[in-house]
């Protein structure tokens, strides 16, 4: 696939508002491994071969194992997440698919049990996020492979 345009250099100022809300996502407190995953399911349902290939690395990297890897898109067959983990992908889903299904009280309540309203609130800001991202990747076709990890 070729790249059809280099949106961050198209519209900056637009990048940089993209990375003023993923610098406030990686502030808030969530447990990065966590959001990786999150990122990777959503990323999984949006068909999204850039942001796969850098947060699979970048998990690799922080020592996420494969197993859990290759597992995120069969979570709720696999019996390698925690309760929280399950619970966040699930709103990760739930939140992605949002025009498709409502999201109902009882997967409310089931993150209630797992996240704090501010948890919740900036868990959802994450998935805002990697949606955006997905689109932006997607929509201009994003040259996937050269992304490279930082040290962690």
């Amino acid at each position: 696939m070729k790249q059809r345009l280099d949106y961050k250099s198209t519209a900056p100022d637009g990048f940089k508002s993209m990375l003023g809300l993923e610098s406030y996502v990686h502030r808030s407190g969530l447990d990065v491994n966590l959001l990786e995953l999150v990122k990777i399911r959503v990323s999984q349902i949006n068909h999204c071969a850039w942001c796969l290939d850098m947060h699979t690395k970048d998990a690799r990297a922080r020592g996420e194992t494969e197993q859990r890897l290759y597992l995120v898109s069969a979570w709720q067959e696999a019996p390698f997440y925690t309760e929280r983990e399950r619970a966040a992908l699930a709103w990760a889903e739930a939140v992605t698919m949002i025009s498709q299904e409502e999201i109902t009280d009882e997967l409310y309540a089931e993150m209630r049990r797992h996240f704090t309203e501010k948890e919740l609130v900036d868990l959802t800001y994450a998935i805002i996020a990697i949606n955006g991202w997905n689109r932006l990747n997607v929509s201009f076709q994003t040259t996937v492979g050269s992304y490279q990890p930082a040290t962690h």
